[in-house]
C-alpha cells in the first residue's frame, strides 16, 4: 500500500507521506488508525483522496487536517505515524512540516534559454515556491552573449549562486555539476538542454525534474516544436516529467496544451510553448514540494 498525508495546522503547514506494503492486508484497518490517531491528538480531517488501481494489491492516499502544534509536538507527531508505518508495514514514512522544517534545497540547471529561470525566480521572490534555491548551473556551447544583467542582479541580490560551465567535456561537466548539487534535495531541469547521463543520476541519487517544450510521449527530444509544426498538429503542450536514463521517458507529473490552427506559425509554436512550460513547470514543482506525487509502476505517478 501507499499512502500520502499532506495536513496543516492552523498556522503550519504540514505534509505525511506513508509508503505501505502488504499484499492482501485489508485497506479499512489504516485508513481507521490514521483518522483515529489525529482525532486523538486533536486534529481535524479536511479531506481524503484515495486511488486505488485495478488489479493491484495497493493503494494510493493524500489527506489534508488541521492539528494544533501546542498539543501536538512536531517530534511527536512524526512517532506516532512512524508507528503506525511499522505496524502496516511501510516501505518508507515521510513526515514534513513546512513551516518548521528547512525548505527544500534545489538547483537549477538551463541552458540558452532563460524564461523558465526567470519565471521561477519571480515566483519564488513573491513566496509561491516553497523552495531554497542554492544555486544557478548554465551550460551551452558557443556562450555568445553575457549573462542576463537582471538576473545576474537578482542572484547577487538574494545570494544565489551562479556557476556557467564552459567545458564541452560531459564527463567533466557532470563532475562539476554534482559537487555543486551534493547538497540539494533534488535538482530542476529548467531548459538544460544536455542529457543526463545514468552515471550522473546514480550519483546523485536523488529525484531530478525536466520541463520538456513538447507534449511526451510525443516529440521527444531536439526542436518538438518543429517537430509539431511540420506534422500540423492542432494542440501542443509542455510536459514535466522525472527524469531518467531514457531520453525523456521519465515518469510524467504535470501536462499543459493550448490549441493551435494552421494560421500559426513557428514562432507562435515557440511562443506559446514557452508560455505553456513555465506554468507547466511551477505546477509541478509545488505539487512535488507538497508531497502531491507518488510513482505508480515504471512509468506512471500518481498525482493527488
Amino acid at each position: 500500500m501507499v499512502l500520502q498525508i499532506f495536513s496543516f495546522s492552523r498556522r503550519v503547514p504540514r505534509f505525511l507521506r506513508i509508503s505501505p506494503s502488504h499484499p492482501g492486508r485489508p485497506r479499512l484497518p489504516l485508513s481507521a488508525k490514521l483518522s483515529d490517531c489525529i482525532a486523538a491528538k486533536g486534529g481535524n480531517i479536511l479531506g481524503y483522496d484515495v486511488f486505488v488501481p485495478e488489479n493491484k494489491n495497493v493503494f494510493y492516499s493524500r489527506s489534508e487536517f488541521i492539528f494544533d502544534p501546542v498539543k501536538w509536538p512536531r517530534s511527536q507527531m512524526g512517532e506516532d505515524f512512524e508507528t503506525i508505518a511499522r505496524k502496516f508495514n511501510a516501505m518508507s514514512s515521510v513526515v514534513r512540516v513546512p513551516s518548521l522544517d528547512p525548505k527544500y534545497k534545489i538547483a537549477l540547471l538551463l541552458s540558452k534559454q532563460d524564461h523558465c529561470l526567470v519565471e521561477m525566480l519571480h515566483k519564488w521572490q513573491d513566496g509561491k515556491l516553497p523552495v531554497d534555491i542554492t544555486c544557478v548551473i548554465r551550460f551551452y556551447f558557443n556562450h555568445e552573449r553575457a549573462p542576463n544583467t537582471h538576473i545576474m542582479r537578482f542572484l547577487q541580490r538574494h545570494g544565489i549562486s551562479y556557476h556557467y560551465l564552459p567545458t564541452t567535456d560531459q564527463n567533466k561537466i557532470e563532475e562539476e555539476i554534482l559537487e555543486l548539487v551534493k547538497d540539494t534535495d533534488f535538482i530542476v531541469l529548467a531548459r538544460y538542454m544536455q542529457v543526463l547521463s545514468g552515471n550522473f543520476l546514480k550519483g546523485y541519487g536523488k529525484d531530478v525534474i525536466n520541463i520538456h517544450h513538447g507534449l511526451l510521449p510525443s516529440f521527444k527530444g531536439r526542436s518538438p516544436a518543429k517537430q509539431a509544426f511540420d506534422a500540423g498538429v492542432k494542440l501542443i503542450g509542455a510536459t514535466t516529467h522525472f527524469v531518467t536514463e531514457e531520453l525523456d521517458s521519465g515518469p510524467i507529473i504535470e501536462q499543459m496544451v493550448e490549441r493551435v490552427s494552421h494560421r500559426d506559425n513557428l514562432r507562435s509554436f515557440v511562443q506559446k510553448s514557452e508560455d505553456l512550460e513555465k506554468k507547466c513547470l511551477m505546477k509541478a514543482i509545488k505539487s512535488y514540494c507538497e508531497l502531491r506525487i507518488l510513482p505508480y509502476g515504471t512509468y506512471k505517478t500518481v498525482v493527488f
